[in-house]
């Protein structure tokens, strides 16, 4: 009775409910308005056709569009208003000047910064260099060579990599994730940074609130002020309905004197190392950067940090030592954001699987396609490359894997061989083409990471890593169950018009 009582009167609960609230009033409003005025629910339906017109005109994709569409014609007035709310991608950044004109004063401030740090990319093969160079040129995040990797194929390795990576600190310490929780991983880095932070240690902490909303008791980041630790709350999960509500930060980034960062699919909570078990064995992934390429990771992190205070970072005193740790391939992290009307994330992706001449494997939770990526994994796999995507066996949201098989017909049918981690859960986002690239980070395959979502990763070109990836994803699929041709065939009329509903709406999960 005490867990039901907390849970109903939990932030997260009262929040949502007050949100629910609002949408229900507006919704009687608009039924009201449009029984009691005839030419006010004709103005409606005028109001609901110039929306969708206007959607049409943009640039987001078909299919988030379509899904928008379809509530906003059966529900005039209404659905627009959910679209303005929650759909519309860029409103709620425009509307503040403020930060718009922080945004492009970051953006002129990184080309300055990167404008002597290109590496020579003529090793590379063409099709990689022409990759590397779009990252660098449409995002503003160069790549790198001076820098090690080292691969970590599960959370547990991660965390004492971390643990032992913060025991070193000496001038700063960074940490950017989208949930925190209070444990048995949390627990003794929060140790590790408070000892740092009494040492003089600048010692920050940025995490999102949604995310961290049922993990970390109310006004945290006041105990961690008072530890010594500057903290930031990314986008707080207030009780009104906004456009910026659905921003989140889904970033995983630590820093570490400038020299060392760490990216990956790794949170700070309990689960992703396997000590609280939820669904099944939690397989997930990340890397650590030694070296210059650690410098974008610092560049996302500030750039974020100083969104929030509103005021430009101060970059030079955070750079890199410049000390020589290698030369081992090249090395790119990249950041992706809602707001600047480029799906870096997602291109990335796109060119590997186009490029791909021998093979591509994938590592997702979620697989919720678009039709460019359903297009380049089939064609892909048309053309003789050996194609491999690996999903859950054990979901987390069972809506989200529903709409995940609903596309295993379609790619097996195109030879994509797609399996399911049978232990649990495979929270890694990982792709590895040809032994020649590989990305590692915290880009899902769906709408939300792609178009809604603050993210991060790290591309590697011809790095030692690679085959450290290639080989984890290897023997994850040795221990994986692959999905017959005729899976759905067993489905009951009812499933499958569920999944047809589910998938109609996928965009906005």
């Amino acid at each position: 009775m005490k867990k039901l009582i907390d849970f109903f009167t939990s932030r997260l609960v009262l929040v949502s409910l007050s949100l629910l609230l609002q949408l229900v009033f507006l919704l009687l409003i608009v039924l009201r308005v449009s029984v009691a005025h005839i030419y006010l629910y004709l103005g409606m339906q005028l109001l609901s056709l110039v929306t969708v017109f206007w959607i049409i005109a943009k640039r987001d994709n078909p299919s988030y569009k379509i899904a928008w569409i379809v509530p906003i014609m059966a529900m005039p007035l209404f659905g627009s208003i959910l679209y303005l709310v929650f759909g519309n991608t860029v409103t709620g950044i425009k509307r503040d000047r403020r930060l718009r004109r922080y945004a492009y004063e970051i953006r002129e401030k990184e080309r300055q910064v990167i404008g002597t740090d290109i590496a020579d990319l003529s090793a590379l093969p063409p099709h990689l260099k022409r990759q590397a160079n779009y990252v660098t040129r449409v995002a503003g995040h160069p790549v790198w060579k001076n820098t090690q990797v080292e691969y970590f194929p599960r959370g547990e390795d991660f965390w004492q990599g971390l643990l032992r990576e913060l025991r070193q600190a000496e001038k700063f310490i960074f940490l950017e994730y989208f949930i925190v929780e209070e444990g048995e991983m949390w627990d003794p880095i929060l140790e590790v940074l408070i000892q740092k932070a009494k040492a003089g240690v600048d010692v920050r902490l940025m995490f999102d609130d949604l995310g961290c909303i049922r993990t970390l008791p109310p006004r945290y980041e006041k105990k961690l002020k008072e530890a010594g630790i500057r903290c930031r709350v990314f986008n707080p999960f207030r009780p009104r309905l906004n456009s910026m509500f659905n921003y989140r930060d889904h970033r995983k980034i630590t820093v570490i004197d400038g020299d060392v960062a760490f990216c990956g699919g790794i949170n700070l909570a309990d689960e992703y190392i396997n000590r609280k078990p939820r669904f099944g064995h939690w397989k997930d992934t990340a890397v650590l950067l030694r070296g210059d390429a650690a410098w974008n990771l610092t560049s996302l992190f500030l750039q974020m940090w100083g969104w929030w205070e509103k005021k430009l970072p101060d970059y030079e005193k955070f750079r890199p030592s410049g000390k020589i740790y290698g030369d081992d391939g090249f090395v790119q992290p990249y950041g992706d954001s809602p707001v600047d009307g480029v799906n870096i994330a997602e291109n990335i992706y796109l060119q590997i699987i186009n490029n791909a001449k021998r093979y591509v494997y994938i590592t997702t939770p979620y697989l919720i396609l678009d039709n460019e990526m359903i297009t380049a994994l089939t064609v892909a796999a048309e053309s003789g490359v050996d194609v491999r995507i690996i999903t859950p066996h054990i979901p987390d949201k069972w809506y989200v894997h529903a709409v995940s098989r609903s596309y295993y017909r379609q790619l097996i049918d195109s030879g994509v061989r797609i399996y399911e981690y049978t232990p649990g859960f495979i929270h890694g986002k990982m792709f590895v083409a040809d032994d020649e690239v590989a990305t590692v980070g915290t880009v899902n395959m769906d709408y939300r990471s792609f178009y809604l979502h603050y993210e991060c990763g790290v591309v590697l070109y011809q790095n030692s890593a690679i085959r450290k990836v290639r080989e984890d994803i290897l023997r994850t699929v040795d221990v994986s169950e692959a999905v017959q041709p005729k899976a759905d065939e067993r489905l009951s009329v009812l499933r499958r018009i569920g999944r047809a509903i589910l998938k109609a709406f996928a965009p906005l999960m």
